[in-house]
């Protein structure tokens, strides 16, 4: 089944009829080492080793989520991945969290060889990680922060768009706003997360001149995923308006529906002030939530995508079933075009 994806998919490439365009897919999949242009989010408490081996071992590139992780626990976790794994593999690495600098070090010692930072300035970080020689990606929100990330020396950027799960821009612009955006303002390739589960939207999202998508959410339901059941559960029950994005004065972050969730729309009817909504997230409750399966008091990150998901497959069918999508929904508009 694998290789006969991988025949698809180069025949995608083939029938793609804009150079420009192709050579900015193809530079992207040889920049990461990867078979298809598919990028796993390193979503906290849900990205850990398995998740990652198993999305690199069916060719696209699988990230481990070090926002949730020790030090100690970091290094654990890359250590397992490349035993798991001989293909390229990234971290994702939250630079508004502490121990940052142990998290770097870690890095390049273990040698991961891919680095996607979020949260925070990369140009603090890309000399270490670029001396190192290290592949750097940037998740950013908007078309300037994508233009500072370029000019920072990042191979690439992640723009991620509104209806993404877990932290996203304050902006809230849509990925179908974003991501042409981001193309028109940077010369290095876009990867577009924030709505993408599926060969359709990935498609949709290549024709605005992404070079290849990140998907968190759909990875959440899956096997390999760190998600406890419960969280998964959860997720597969989610239907149309049951995400918001919310916390904006804090760090904005989407969360499904739930009694904390409920919490946080009273604390707002209520006017709490930023220091009443910092008290009443508190610390450990996407922990709880999402790792621990406390459905009550714990914070449910997932995109707006989580309506269109309705069941729970392995990560490499995952990647399988988007690239075979894509070419059938590729033939379908090469129909309605000619």
């Amino acid at each position: 089944m694998f290789e006969y994806t991988k025949k698809m998919i180069d025949s995608i490439f083939q029938q793609f009829r804009i150079q420009a365009y192709l050579s900015t897919v193809k530079k992207l999949t040889e920049i990461l080492g990867i078979d298809f242009p598919i990028i796993q989010g390193g979503m906290i408490w849900c990205s850990g080793w398995e998740l990652a081996a198993a999305v690199s071992n069916a060719g696209g590139l699988g990230t481990i989520g070090a926002g949730s992780m020790y030090p100690d626990v970091l290094r654990e976790q890359i250590r397992k991945c490349k035993a798991a794994t001989t293909r390229p593999f990234a971290v994702n690495l939250p630079l508004i969290y502490p121990q940052v600098a142990e998290h770097i070090q870690i890095i390049i010692e273990e040698e991961v060889p891919v680095v996607i930072t979020s949260a925070g300035n990369p140009k603090l970080y890309a000399p270490t990680f670029k001396e190192a020689g290290r592949v750097l990606m940037h998740v950013v929100s908007s078309a300037k922060f994508a233009k500072k990330a370029e000019d920072a020396g990042c191979d690439a950027v992640i723009a991620e768009g509104f209806e993404a799960g877990g932290h996203n821009g304050r902006e809230e612009t849509t990925t179908l706003c974003l991501i042409p955006q981001v193309v028109d303002a940077v010369t290095i390739p876009v990867i577009a997360a924030g709505g993408i589960a599926d060969g359709r939207s990935m498609l949709a999202v290549m024709a605005l001149g992404a070079s290849g998508a990140q998907m968190g959410s759909r990875f959440v339901l899956t096997h390999e995923s760190s998600a406890h059941m419960n969280f998964k559960q959860a997720v597969l029950n989610a239907q149309e308006g049951d995400t918001q994005l919310t916390l904006k004065e804090l760090t904005p972050v989407r969360l499904l529906n739930s009694p904390f969730a409920d919490q946080v729309k009273q604390a707002y009817l209520d006017h709490a002030t930023i220091e009443d909504l910092k008290t009443l997230l508190g610390r450990g409750r996407a922990k709880k939530g999402m790792f621990e399966g406390d459905l009550l008091e714990g914070e449910l990150e997932i995109g707006q995508v989580s309506a269109r998901m309705n069941n729970l497959i392995s990560a490499g069918e995952v990647v399988r079933q988007t690239m075979v999508e894509l070419l059938e929904a590729k033939n379908k508009l090469n129909v309605f075009l000619t």
